[in-house]
Formats: C-alpha cells, structure tokens, sequence
C-alpha cells in the first residue's frame, strides 16, 4: 500500500444519533490519502461529531467508516494510526515542551534516544526548539498550539484530524498560524482533516470542503467550486463575505422577473410560473451605467474597497462591493448593471442549484 493510500479515509452512509437526535445523516464522503479536507459549517451541523467518529471518540449509529481500506467502526482510537489536536491545545501543564510532545512516544514505549531525537526533528519543523526546556504557561497562544501540533506530528500518522485549533487565537496569529499549517501540510504530506465555522480558514487552506448543515453534506469540492457554483441556497448564502444576495422571482417568458431585475436565460429555461432564485455576489454588480436602478442605502469604506447596501424595487437590498474611490454617497440613486456570465439560479422551492444559464437582454429591460 503506498504512502498515498494508508491516508484515505471514506464515510458511507454514516449516521449518528444521540437518542433521538440525529447529529450526521447518510454522510457519503471519501478524501483522498494527503489531502487537505475542511468539513465546514455552523455550529451545530454535525462537523465535530463526524470527526469524532473518525477519531473513534464516537461511533457511528449505522454505516462504515474505513482508514486505508481498512474498517474502524469498532477499532480502538489507538489502533487508528491518527492524531488529533484539539481546541483547548490540551497540553500537560506540569511538563516540559519537549516532554509534552515526547509524550505519544513515551506511552508507547519507544526508545528514549530515539523519542530525543524524534522531538529536536519536530522541533525544528516547528521552529520550537529554543522553547523545548519551558513549560506551556510560558508560552504564547501560539507557541502552545504549534507544541499541540508536534505532539500530533511526532507520531507520524496516517491522519491528522484537527478540531478548530485556531479559534483561540487572535487574528494576526490567526493568519500567521494558516501559512504555517498550509506550509506543515506541504512538508508532511499526510492527510489533514481539519474541523472549522470560518469560511477564510477553509478556503485559504484546504484542497477540498465539505460544506455541511444540520447533519447532512451539502457540497464538497474546491474553494473555487463551493464559491463559483454553490450547489444549493445554503452554500451559497455560507460562503462568501459578504454574503451572495438573494433574489426571489419567477420564470415567466424564458426569463427571470422580478419588480427591478428581468433577465433572459441562455440555456434551457424553467417552467413558466416556477418560483426561482437568482443568486448574485457583491463583487459582480457594475455601478455607473447599466439596466437597473437603486437608492443608496448605507456605505461602509473598509479602506481598500466599500461595501455598500442598495434599496431596489420589490423590497430587497442588495450588498455590494466597489473601489474604494467610487463616488458613493448615501441618499443617492444610481444605475447599475451585473456580470452576466457571474450570475446563479437556484430552485426556490427544493433550493439546489438550477444549470439554465441567465444573461442579460439584448434591449435592456428595466427598471425602476
């Protein structure tokens, strides 16, 4: 078996129930030995108890869940060939660093040389070796969440499964931390499942995503795809920041119509009367010239750019992104447009995403 395949990992139709609460339903996943896989999601979606069966602290209810091709419903969490780090960093305050993470080692009863030399490579990896004599009270919040990652690394497993380790730390560190574990990820090649609520760390760090929600896998694919083709309303009102706006409306005539917004579609076309939603991101409205027209309501200068929200006709506000020297001032009322080809449809009433192309009319309809 190579390298690659020990780190494979499958979920089939895994459900976990706490009595009569249903955490997980029929998760089918499979993530490929070295990848980097984020199960994203709000609180409450079933991402932390989908890892915990995997890290065998929880057993699924029904279904199977296999390491390598190998079965581990039943197998011991020791016996998994994986290491997890946790939120809290979990480190043994009375040791040492370089004790904390020569700890795995010892309780296995490796060699003390060779558990020496192990911790100096880890330590190096994690430019921790100037920190091994101290204990964790004398450490940065950073600091003591790279010992948790040596801990975890010193093993060498199959599989490394991480629970929102960066939640406790602030946003600079935050950032720092994502270009180490980016870069750990590249020197290791081990398979990465990482546990996280923050759209920003999924979507810088990790090669694929599974978006879930209530339970149950909405999307998993890249952060390209999560973000350019949301497979439902869930996704793509999750992923994003700002958010996509939301525009309810209804085929009528081959097109999308709405009190402001009437669009043509380009590919096969909804049934006429079939409620829809046209999804549009912040970064796709065009300011100045164009079909459609809206009253500023708020602007918001971030300083490299300004999110503005825009009143149109029907009740809805649009949230958008503009340079930071666009001329927008609150009170005002201005045209604006859409890129086309940026634009989704999605199934009002089941939600999934619909794959009848829109585009704008030839003769501009429109507007208010």
């Amino acid at each position: 078996m190579t390298r690659s395949e020990e780190g494979e990992v499958r979920f089939e139709k895994v459900r976990k129930a706490f009595g009569t609460a249903v955490a997980v339903r029929e998760l089918d996943l499979a993530i490929r030995g070295g990848e980097f896989v984020s199960l994203l999601g709000p609180s409450g979606c079933g991402k932390t108890t989908t890892l915990r069966m995997l890290a065998g602290l929880e057993f699924p209810t029904s279904g199977t869940i296999s390491i390598g091709g190998r079965v581990v419903n039943e197998v011991a969490p020791g016996a998994r060939d994986v290491a997890m780090v946790f939120q809290s960093y979990a480190l043994y305050p009375h040791m040492t660093v370089a004790e904390n993470i020569a700890y795995p080692l010892k309780k296995r009863g490796v060699a003390r040389l060779e558990r020496e030399a192990r911790v100096r490579q880890v330590a190096e990896t994690l430019q921790l070796s100037a920190l091994l004599p101290r204990k964790p009270r004398q450490l940065s919040g950073g600091q003591q969440q790279r010992v948790a990652l040596g801990r975890a690394l010193v093993r060498d497993p199959r599989v490394f499964l991480l629970d929102e380790p960066l939640s406790n730390l602030d946003a600079k560190l935050r950032a720092h931390m994502r270009s180490e574990l980016i870069e750990l990820h590249r020197r290791v090649g081990r398979t990465f499942v990482y546990v996280t609520h923050d759209q920003l760390e999924a979507m810088t760090m990790s090669d694929r995503i599974a978006v879930m929600h209530e339970g149950v896998l909405q999307q998993f694919g890249t952060p390209g795809e999560v973000y350019n083709q949301p497979a439902n309303l869930f996704v793509a009102a999750f992923i994003g920041a700002p958010a996509m706006n939301l525009l309810r409306g209804r085929a009528a005539e081959g097109g999308f119509t709405h009190p402001t917004v009437r669009l043509g579609f380009a590919g096969a076309a909804p049934g006429a009367g079939r409620d829809l939603v046209l999804g549009l991101r912040p970064e796709d409205v065009t300011l100045g010239t164009g079909p459609f027209a809206a009253r500023v309501r708020l602007v918001e200068p971030t300083g490299h750019e300004q999110i503005a929200q825009l009143d149109i006709e029907g009740g809805d506000t649009l949230t958008i992104r503009a340079d930071a020297e666009a001329p927008l001032t609150a009170g005002e009322t201005l045209r604006w447009g859409v890129r086309a080809p940026r634009l989704h449809l999605f199934d009002a009433t089941t939600g999934n995403r619909l794959e009848a192309a829109v585009m704008m009319p030839q003769a501009a309809a429109a507007s208010g």
